[in-house]
């Protein structure tokens, strides 16, 4: 790649510091909130993997089985609104405002490097995708990710091109790259290869304090996860080994990664597996020009640097940890989600704006510079209004996936399933967690439980198994149970026929009883 090309010493990045406020960032991180508040918010429930991430930290829930390939960040960052209240509106609201203040001050850091404009409209190219926007109040990790990664790829540059006082850089650098690593332990390594990459390879780069910085980032947000990772999995090299299983394998998937990754361009959620029809070409046109775009990009930031000596990294180094972080989604895995390349767009748009704005400058006389700009203005209209289609229709689906959970939630309480209490089944984890129940699984990838220990538990707490018609399978102990349709969803919830008594008793259970005599 270019951005490991040996040289002698980095050409400086003439800063260019705003003489005056520049509002275009802040109306950018305005509209992103306005769009979030609009769209992904109201009557928005919480989806499965949200459930997981509150649950840790809810002091009203039992904790639902935090599987290997998980980091818990995101969990950190929403506890303290999880004391105040357990409201999911509230919680929606202070995300809206974190998300767009974090994406205002993520970008910003990048106008001394790039000048004023440039940021801001990478900014709004990043903020108007849909899963950017539907990722906003959600309680996932990726664009957090995203916005840690800008950050820290920006701190990097400013502390060896004058920009900022160094020591403030590195600072940031280390905060920064910690954060994107406890929000997701291996994003934060897939970011920082690069970044030591560019150390190893650049002659200024090539400081103890830089390297410190980078590892030290790593290190302090990687802790609590190798830490965990000897609590509950038997050590790192066992977790990792458990992460890659609940992945799937990962592994050589090269073409299979990358077709999944354009076929869950416009969604749903969570492809897998990936066995959709890609979207149609003026859906994903802008996905596929991606690369063409970025390549141009890297192009012709080497060329002014050799003519002019301007500096190319503000262009390759981004590009270089896009690429890090989009690996491992595109060539490892056989299954995808489009929030999972959230960190790559975020970095990609940054060389993008500034080829925009290059593409604009180039031109000499004023009336053909306003018809390119004209161009340009209508193109981005047309991207951002696909992206808007698009963010109506997931937002809906993605509404009326959490409301099934709320109602068989509510249909359980009915039923007399009621704290404390134990779900189990296809979907046990957000229904669960609604229904203020423990969730458990004695197969797959949350496997939390054994098939004796869900049956002496029915024993003196209610329980329900959840039955999915399409799956066909129920366990042998709930055979016998008593079925119990779930209105306003497909599913059957099969509960025991008798009610349940104290602790001691849980062997006069009829379910303890038929599965005694089975074994």
């Amino acid at each position: 790649m270019a951005t490991t090309e040996r040289v002698t010493e980095p050409v400086p990045i003439r800063p260019v510091r705003p003489v005056r406020r520049d509002p275009r960032l802040a109306a950018v991180a305005l509209g992103y909130a306005v769009l979030q508040l609009c769209y992904a918010v109201a009557h928005m429930e919480l989806g499965w993997d949200e459930s997981v991430y509150l649950s840790q930290v809810d002091p009203h829930n039992p904790a639902a089985y935090f599987s290997a390939p998980r980091s818990r960040g995101v969990s950190f960052l929403v506890a303290p609104v999880l004391v105040v209240t357990s409201s999911t509106l509230a919680l929606r609201l202070v995300l809206v405002l974190l998300s767009s203040a974090t994406l205002y001050a993520a970008f910003k850091l990048w106008e001394p490097l790039l000048g004023r404009g440039r940021p801001a409209l990478a900014a709004l190219l990043f903020a108007g995708l849909w899963i950017t926007v539907l990722s906003g109040p959600e309680v996932m990790p990726n664009l957090w990710v995203a916005l840690a990664a800008v950050a820290a790829v920006g701190w990097f540059l400013r502390a060896h091109h004058g920009v900022t006082d160094r020591g403030t850089a590195l600072a940031g650098v280390v905060v920064t790259l910690a954060a994107a690593t406890l929000f997701r332990a291996h994003d934060g390594v897939w970011l920082a290869l690069p970044l030591l990459a560019g150390c190893a390879a650049v002659r200024a780069w090539r400081r103890p304090g830089t390297v410190a910085a980078v590892l030290g980032g790593l290190a302090l947000g990687g802790a609590q996860w190798a830490v965990e990772a000897y609590v509950r999995f038997d050590g790192i090299a066992h977790r990792l080994a458990l992460s890659s299983d609940t992945e799937g394998g990962m592994g050589a998937h090269l073409g299979a990664g990358f077709r999944a990754a354009h076929r869950a361009l416009n969604g749903p959620q969570l492809c897998r597996p990936c066995r959709i029809a890609g979207p149609p070409l003026t859906h994903s046109l802008w996905w596929l020009l991606l690369p063409a775009v970025t390549a141009t990009a890297c192009a012709l930031a080497l060329r002014a640097r050799r003519r002019s000596g301007e500096g190319a990294a503000v262009t390759l180094l981004p590009v270089a940890c896009a690429l890090g972080l989009a690996a491992p989604y595109l060539l490892l895995l056989d299954y995808s989600a489009p929030r999972f390349l959230l960190p790559a767009y975020a970095l990609l748009a940054l060389p993008v704006a500034g080829l925009a704005a290059r593409a604009v400058r180039s031109v000499r006389t004023a009336g053909r510079r306003h018809a390119v700009t004209a161009l340009l203005c209508a193109v981005l209209v047309a991207h951002l209004s696909v992206q808007l289609e698009e963010l109506r229709v997931n937002t809906a689906d993605a509404r009326d996936t959490a409301v099934r959970y709320r109602r068989a939630a509510e249909a359980l309480r009915r039923l007399g399933i009621e704290p404390p209490c134990l779900v189990t089944g296809p979907r046990a984890q957000p229904i669960a967690y609604a229904a203020g129940c423990a969730s458990a699984q004695t197969a797959g990838n949350n496997r939390s439980a054994t098939t004796a220990d869900i049956v002496r538990t029915s024993g003196y707490e209610p329980t329900a198994v959840l039955f999915d018609p399409r799956d066909g399978y129920l366990p042998s102990y709930a055979r016998d149970w008593l079925p119990r349709p779930l209105p306003g969803t497909d599913w059957v919830a099969y509960v025991p026929w008798a009610p349940p008594g104290p602790p001691g008793q849980a062997s006069r259970s009829s379910a303890a009883r038929s599965l005694s005599t089975s074994r």
